[in-house]
């Protein structure tokens, strides 16, 4: 895979893995330039503050440059804190471009980096990642969050790419980047669970640096008895690192979220602005004091994902069933302002989120699932097959443009936002990579 990997070049790539690419970036740097005034963000900035080297790299949406360590955990940070990016579904959960781009950026920023070098090494990084995840399907199940994991094992062979390593340092550049992996679920619900996303970015440039000085690692890193798919997972699935290398691209299966909350809690979302639209249509109410149950059918993954029964703040209710049913119906919507603190703790929210049960049926996808709503004794029903985002129901290249625009006006504004839409477009153009870098400053 590495040899695979190292060797790839940009003429490999179908025009259909470049189009994934620049969904990707535009869409995650929309979430990082949203993410950049979060409250939270704040203490991790005043310690990068303190223990940064030299300010080579720009810290999105903060006016403000840090060493290249430094800026890939804030940037990586500011990419995943509202839940909004990206995500992989496809035998893995992985927010995978919050830990790659916020590497590639950072490196790109200190050394001169063209367009379509960065869009080899995104596609690259991406698709490590998602094969070694692959390879360790019971990697999730054992507690570890994949976006501070396997996301670091993605950082690092990007880095490795775009810095043009041979197939024997980029293998070490993936062991490097192993042995560093880390990120609990247990800190779902934490500022911690997005620092995961940061300390990937960070951990896999720090890979890529050392394996282009030849720092070495074990080179089965992750097939090895000891490697990454035996002891971070209960199943190894090796050959899953090698099928269909080439011609079946990680990246064209990424998930675009419409919803700023765990990918799980999505097809909510969706039945509950079907019932609501119709409820109003009708000409009734979707107040509290109308509402006598709202029953969901959902994935057991779901509710292991996303079970929260009383989430005290917004960073918790991002990974709650019954938030999300009771926003989602009294607002209609699954955005930024639906998973804010004051919204967690709106009276209104709360009342209505004690009136929601929930079942779970093991044949139900992670993306499905039925809700009734009863209101005044009437039942209205929705089935979600697929939600929206997915793969199977995508979000199309106008609607992706809509959020990162409503995402990056707000802190570049609308000039240098419509700037960026443009340059990335025609990325792989680019000189220098720094160009796109100093729009989102």
């Amino acid at each position: 895979m590495c040899a695979y990997l190292a060797e790839c070049r940009f003429a490999n790539l179908p025009p259909e893995v470049l189009r994934s690419a620049r969904r990707g970036i535009l869409d995650w740097l929309g979430c990082a330039l949203a993410g950049s005034d979060h409250a939270s963000l704040q203490p991790l900035l005043t310690v990068l503050k303190r223990l940064s080297g030299r300010p080579d790299a720009t810290v999105f949406g903060n006016r403000l440059k840090l060493g290249i360590a430094e800026a890939a955990i804030a940037n990586g940070y500011m990419g995943h804190v509202l839940d909004y990016d990206d995500t992989h579904l496809g035998g893995t959960i992985l927010h995978t471009s919050s830990p790659v781009l916020a590497a590639l950026f950072a490196l790109a920023d200190a050394e001169r980096v063209n367009g379509r070098d960065f869009l080899l090494a995104y596609v690259c990084g991406f698709e490590a990642g998602i094969r070694c995840g692959q390879a360790s399907p019971g990697h999730h199940k054992g507690g570890w969050h994949l976006t501070g994991t396997l996301g670091c094992l993605a950082a690092g062979v990007a880095t490795a790419k775009v810095l043009g390593l041979d197939p024997r340092r980029l293998n070490y550049a993936l062991g490097i980047a192993a042995t560093q992996a880390a990120g609990m679920q247990q800190n779902r619900g934490t500022m911690c669970k997005y620092l995961h996303a940061g300390k990937a970015a960070s951990a896999g440039l720090l890979s890529g640096l050392l394996a282009q000085q030849g720092f070495d690692s074990a080179p089965d890193i992750v097939e090895g008895e000891r490697g990454f798919s035996r002891i971070y997972s209960d199943v190894s699935v090796p050959e899953a690192l090698m099928h269909d290398l080439g011609t079946r691209w990680g990246i064209t299966r990424n998930g675009y979220k419409p919803y700023a909350s765990a990918a799980v809690l999505h097809p909510i979302v969706d039945a509950m602005r079907e019932v609501r639209a119709a409820v109003l249509a009708s000409g009734g109410s979707i107040e509290p004091h109308a509402v006598d149950a709202i029953e969901l059918t959902v994935s057991p993954y779901v509710m292991s994902i996303a079970g929260a029964r009383a989430p005290e703040n917004g960073m918790q209710s991002k990974f709650s069933v019954f938030h999300t049913a009771a926003v989602g119906l009294l607002d209609g919507d699954g955005g930024v302002a639906q998973y804010g603190d004051q919204r967690a703790r709106d009276p209104a929210v709360l009342a209505l989120r004690d009136k929601v049960r929930v079942t779970t049926v093991e044949a139900l996808r992670k993306d499905q699932c039925e809700a009734i709503v009863v209101i005044s004794g009437i039942s209205h029903r929705s089935v979600v097959e697929h939600a929206t985002g997915t793969v199977d129901n995508p979000i199309d290249d106008a609607a992706l443009a809509s959020k990162f625009l409503a995402n990056a006006e707000p802190v570049i504004g609308r000039a240098k936002a419509q700037r960026v839409l443009e340059l990335v477009h025609e990325v792989e153009r680019l000189t220098d990579m720094s160009e796109l870098t100093s729009l989102c400053a």
